[in-house]
């Protein structure tokens, strides 16, 4: 490893934070900053006061949430799937639990990126204890602790035991072995430090009433304090762990650390902290604004950059704004898929799985803001003047959409959306409360019950039942939490803590099979659906929310609409048909609908030619903007000839690499320079990957 160059990356970190962080909060701060030339070692002056401090310790939020977190370990949680052309590509397989050190199926980004800002934040700890003591001071002071315990909370629950390094590099002795080359460090003692840190840090960081951030793209205290109950969570839950000292891939297994008392003790600090910010009154769900429900005032808001509407629910997020300060986020994911016009040609690289969608009650409001039923096409031609539409979708290719593209605002270009990454919210908060409620009283209190409730209520499911066993009521908060906070990265590691990943995959797994067999609880599931013609306005800030639609299960209605028109002459019958369909159905407006087999792919023969007599043109009716794995493949087994397709089950079909007591952690990267083994010849391999 070259040390001269890691004290190069030391040095420069002071010239890397003071550039970037004006830009980072644009959002919030309008003023241009006039700021003089620094040379790179010059730390001692960027630590000499307090201002010039603040845009250090701004930039230790830059790149906290790496692609990696919102692509590929944003899946594998039963909810959302990649959408890749090709299945053998690296997301796909991760997505699968196909892990590979040698080849691209692992991440070494996020490791690397997470090195890096625990670095800085050593550095700005080092220096700024050099300044007076203050109120302002130690505020910084706790963001770095709180920043630097996030990114080793995000490397444990990747990786496992980690290296810790406390110190800034500069200070370590270069001779030393382990200065450059450490070991894996026990988590238990990673995760012991950082807690510790973090009930220090909550001490010293203002609550947000009190703070002038402006938004919540920098810590307060009620993001602090919800940040440290989700890592005490991870710290008492269950972990894949194994014998450090051998190696022994038999020692691998899924479990608590054993000091039972730790563990209480974690879920206490948890409760303690989140009953802090339940109590002090600050933070609220969002509720409904004219004909939106509240989740979907939420999200718009969100998107439109209007912090002052969501602020009181999303508490932390991190800041993406600008032409260099903008990550990948809102291309990935926040679309519906768009072949061009205002919005560009984008394509959706994510969706969900039907049995996620189809697991909503059918008066959640969540539904339809998670989870999109349209993708953005063109009617006819492709043309600028073009008429666009929200066409609807089939089972094989629902997306994402609480970051939905025509939701935000204006980019300066296709790939800069200026979308901020939600960290934390306070329906996250009342979940988190109610599980550390039910886990320390053996069952749950009125307090938990009350937790899930507002939840719920706000959802629009406010009647369903509440299980009142400690483990069903565990259960029914996991599955609260897919509902609530899909595409929030928190799910997969949450199904792991809690010992449940590997009863959900496999469920996920045998639901899957029966969607495509109809069969168990899908039995009655509609094979036809008429979807209403909606024009796409072209324009940011719509809140369109979903196509709608008629599922089409009375078997005279089917027959009328079985045989699909080949031909333009045959338009005008087929669509008197779907006119009787409608009148059956009280739609008698002369409104626009067309048929779709949703268990065949969206471009299937009979899908293609409903479209067609439905008004759109030969261009726009084979192709949207998904990845070519989902919207050109049938979720049906007697639609794919009598087997189950690929993607659903097979060689390649949903969590196919999936095993238990192995592949709830990550191995190291071990391929190239840059990678976790071949830079630091003392890491041990997660010895089921081991060579």
């Amino acid at each position: 490893m070259n040390t001269k160059k890691i004290y190069k990356g030391i040095k420069n970190l002071a010239l890397a934070a003071v550039v970037i962080a004006p830009a980072m909060f644009l959002s919030s701060c309008n003023d241009t900053l006039d700021m003089p030339s620094y040379t790179e070692n010059d730390l001692d002056f960027v630590f000499s006061d307090l201002d010039k401090a603040e845009l250090f310790v701004k930039g230790c939020y830059r790149g906290l949430i790496h692609e990696e977190q919102y692509r590929q370990f944003n899946t594998g949680e039963t909810v959302t799937h990649p959408a890749e052309e090709d299945l053998s590509g690296s997301k796909y397989a991760i997505a699968n639990y196909y892990y590979d050190p040698i080849t691209p199926y692992t991440l070494s980004t996020t490791y690397s990126e997470c090195y890096r800002i625990i670095e800085q934040c050593n550095v700005g700890l080092k220096y700024i204890a050099n300044l007076p003591e203050s109120d302002r001071r130690n505020a910084f002071r706790g963001e770095m602790l709180m920043v630097r315990a996030y990114c080793y909370h995000n490397l444990i629950r990747f990786y496992g035991d980690v290296p810790a390094v406390w110190s800034a590099l500069e200070d370590l002795d270069p001779d030393a072995e382990s200065t450059f080359y450490p070991t894996r460090t026990s988590r238990d003692e990673i995760y012991d430090h950082i807690i510790a840190d973090m009930q220090e840090a909550v001490e010293y960081i203002p609550w947000y009433s009190e703070c002038d951030y402006g938004t919540p793209e920098r810590l307060s205290k009620q993001a602090a304090l919800g940040i440290l109950a989700r890592i005490c969570l991870h710290a008492g839950g269950y972990s894949l762990r194994w014998d450090l000292e051998t190696n022994d891939p038999s020692t691998l297994e899924l479990k608590r650390r054993d000091d039972a008392a730790k563990v209480r003790e974690f879920y206490q600090i948890a409760d303690d902290a989140l009953k802090q910010i339940i109590d002090r009154g600050e933070n609220k769900l969002i509720q409904s604004s004219g004909d939106m429900s509240g989740f979907q005032t939420l999200w718009c808001n969100f998107m439109q950059r209007n912090y002052s509407a969501t602020s009181d629910e999303i508490m932390w997020q991190i800041a993406e704004y600008g032409t260099t300060t903008n990550s990948t986020f809102g291309v990935y994911n926040g679309q519906p898929g768009s072949s061009g016009g205002l919005y560009g040609q984008r394509k959706t690289l994510q969706f969900k799985l039907p049995t996620y969608y189809l697991s909503f009650d059918e008066n959640d409001t969540r539904r339809d803001v998670t989870c999109c039923d349209y993708s953005v096409t063109f009617l006819k031609t492709n043309d600028i003047d073009e008429e666009w539409s929200n066409v609807g979708t089939t089972y094989s290719c629902i997306m994402s959409g609480k970051f939905r593209i025509e939701w935000g605002v204006e980019p300066a270009a296709a790939s800069q959306r200026n979308v901020d990454i939600p960290v934390l919210r306070y329906a996250d908060v009342l979940l988190m409360y109610a599980e550390t409620q039910n886990y320390l009283n053996n069952g749950p209190t009125a307090a938990a019950i009350s937790a899930l409730q507002q939840v719920r209520d706000r959802a629009g499911i406010g009647s369903m039942a509440i299980p009142t066993t400690e483990d069903d009521f565990l259960e029914a908060i996991m599955q609260e939490r897919k509902w609530e906070l899909a595409d929030e990265f928190t799910l997969r590691s949450d199904l792991i803590r809690t010992n449940l990943l590997d009863e959900h995959i496999h469920q996920a797994q045998q639901d899957l099979k029966d969607l495509s067999d109809k069969t168990g609880k899908y039995a009655g599931i509609a094979t036809y659906r008429l979807y209403k013609y909606c024009q796409n306005s072209q324009t940011y800030g719509d809140t369109f929310l979903t196509v709608p639609y008629i599922d089409i299960t009375d078997p005279d209605e089917i027959a009328l609409i079985e045989t699909a028109p080949t031909s333009s002459s045959a338009y005008d019958a087929f669509n008197e048909k779907i006119a009787t369909i409608l009148a059956n159905h009280g739609i008698t407006d002369g409104s626009t609908w067309y048929a779709t087999r949703m268990f065949e792919a969206w471009n299937s023969t009979y899908n293609k030619n409903c479209r067609r007599a439905g008004g759109f043109g030969m261009a726009s009716v084979s192709t949207i903007c998904v990845g070519q794995s989902t919207y050109t493949k049938a979720t049906g087994s007697e639609e794919n000839g009598g087997s189950y397709p690929e993607w659903v089950a097979g060689d390649n079909g949903l969590y196919y690499a999936y095993e238990k007591n192995k592949t709830e952690l990550l191995p190291f990267a071990n391929s190239a320079e840059g990678h976790p083994m071949v830079d630091n010849p003392n890491l041990t391999q997660h010895p089921g990957y081991a060579q």
